[in-house]
């Protein structure tokens, strides 16, 4: 653990951060990502996590991000089912700026 910046996910996708200098773990479940992030956080101040396993996470991820470090951002995962990631992403953008500047839809 040298660098400040890592990333959860599962399967193999997550390897290729490696490149940009990015630690790479892999989980194949919450509770793995969960045993890890734990770990991480001590450590890291970016830690970015597949929206697939950041989902089951979520209890622990706010918890953090009530702190200045780590940041955790959750990232959409190879499989594109989960909205987790882009739905987080616009309520820590409307919480920092009170205006919806992502997405600007009215929400219904």
């Amino acid at each position: 653990m040298q660098g400040e910046t890592a990333i959860i996910g599962s399967g193999d996708g997550v390897l290729a951060f490696k490149a940009g200098g990015v630690d790479a773990f892999s989980a194949e479940t919450p509770a793995k990502a969960r045993e890890i992030l734990r770990k991480l956080a001590k450590t890291y101040k970016v830690i970015f996590i597949t929206d697939d396993l950041a989902e089951g996470l979520s209890d622990i991820i706010n918890r953090t991000n009530e702190q200045p470090y780590p940041i955790i951002v959750p990232l959409p995962s190879n499989s594109g089912k989960s909205q987790y990631a882009r739905d987080k992403m616009k309520e820590q953008m409307e919480r920092a700026l009170g205006v919806d500047i992502l997405f600007q839809r009215e929400e219904r």
